[in-house]
């Protein structure tokens, strides 16, 4: 056993994000049968769960039990995932005349980011429907966390990702025992390159958004910062979009809270603000109005590989989240994340990944314009380690 739970699952089926038809949630899913596009877990959730009992239940992800997808406890692959910490930036909320600034440090999970989260989720939902291999394009990280839990699980693992992506991601990815395949150009090329090896469908596909289960893993950061907050929320959440799981899952997990009585009807959801790179920044021109969807989008490298996702299948999802909760979508440049780097390393003793100085950048950006107020209650989400990274940024400090 890998964990201590022994609560049951609620998860009755699967919907359609695009037309709400139903799947089911016992059989093997990838994207909708009816639109091709992805799958959203739907729980009983009429049924009472107290927020007492996680008192009592290990500081890992899996303490909600009841709103995961996996069935059998035995079926859990963990690394001890989640609950990573908030921490209060003092220093540059005082620098920059902010009331309530703070960051959630994802760096801190295993394998040093937030894709811990979603692939222990969809590794251990392999397990449990007896797949022995899984096969991801990547721009590291995932690639990283997926290696790694199948490591864990004894099933085989191929990873295909840029063959500009740092070192770091790469040797990890061999100590893992993983295959790895390089390919020239982003993770759309990748992805390409993933369907060629996978001709025979003999590897489960867990490309973002492509199976059910990895936006349950990153959910529960939703879930963690409503407990981390006391059973409240912050009024800004500033989180980097890449393919856009995480931000899709935070909403998706308070949403769920509400209908399960966790979020009194008083509290008020937060903005959700969307930030990209400049240099890959499809979901920014959607919202704009200056294309009709990211289908043909070009995007270039940038020093946060994360955000260098030109076509992402969860567009409409991300668009669905800002406009719901009255949030905006935003980029910033490469010389601003090294900015951020800076500032955040200085300043608070973070060493974050690009991804997570690019969030504090747009928040700088966001109070300029006056679209966040200096005593506004922000949360920023760093998703990763700013070590892995060192290839990308090494000299760049000054």
């Amino acid at each position: 056993m890998e964990t201590t739970t022994h609560t049951q699952s609620l998860l009755s089926h699967l919907t359609c994000s695009n037309c709400g038809s139903s799947h089911s949630a016992f059989e093997p899913q990838l994207t909708s049968t009816c639109c091709q596009l992805p799958l959203e877990a739907q729980y009983n959730v009429y049924e009472p769960i107290s927020k007492n009992a996680l008192l009592r239940r290990p500081a890992t992800m899996w303490r909600y039990r009841e709103m995961l997808p996996v069935l059998c406890d035995e079926n859990i692959v963990t690394l001890g995932e989640g609950f990573t910490p908030v921490l209060p930036l003092h220093n540059l909320g005082t620098k920059y005349n902010l009331k309530q600034l703070q960051l959630k440090d994802e760096g801190q999970n295993p394998t040093g980011s937030f894709k811990a989260r979603g692939l222990s989720m969809a590794i251990s939902k392999a397990k449990e429907f007896g797949v022995e291999g899984c096969i991801i394009p990547t721009a590291g990280n995932a690639g990283v966390a997926m290696a790694a839990y199948c490591a864990r699980a004894g099933m085989r693992a191929v990873v295909v990702m840029p063959r500009h992506t740092p070192n770091a991601f790469k040797e990890e990815c061999y100590w893992y025992g993983a295959e790895v395949h390089l390919v020239d150009g982003l993770i759309n090329d990748c992805a390409a390159k993933a369907k060629e090896l996978n001709a025979d469908n003999s590897l489960l596909d867990v490309s973002t958004l492509k199976e059910p289960y990895r936006l349950e893993g990153k959910k529960t950061m939703g879930y963690e910062i409503a407990e981390q907050y006391g059973w409240s929320l912050p009024e800004v959440i500033l989180y980097p979009a890449g393919g856009g799981t995480g931000l899709i899952g935070i909403w998706k997990a308070f949403r769920e809270m509400q209908a399960m009585g966790w979020l009194s009807e008083d509290i008020k959801l937060p903005r959700m603000i969307a930030v990209q790179a400049a240099n890959c920044q499809p979901l920014v021109e959607t919202f704009l109005g200056h294309q009709p969807n990211s289908k043909n989008y070009t995007g270039k490298p940038t020093i946060a590989n994360g955000l260098a996702v030109p076509r992402p299948i969860g567009e409409q999802m991300m668009l669905r989240v800002i406009r719901e909760s009255r949030g905006t979508a935003v980029s910033v440049t490469e010389d601003e994340m090294l900015q951020g780097l800076r500032e955040l390393s200085a300043s608070e003793g973070l060493f974050v990944a690009p991804e997570g100085a690019a969030i504090w950048m747009a928040a700088r950006q966001l109070l300029k314009t006056n679209n966040i107020a200096p005593d506004a209650n922000i949360l920023l989400l760093n998703t990763g380690s700013g070590q892995k990274y060192m290839e990308n940024i090494a000299g760049k400090y000054r």
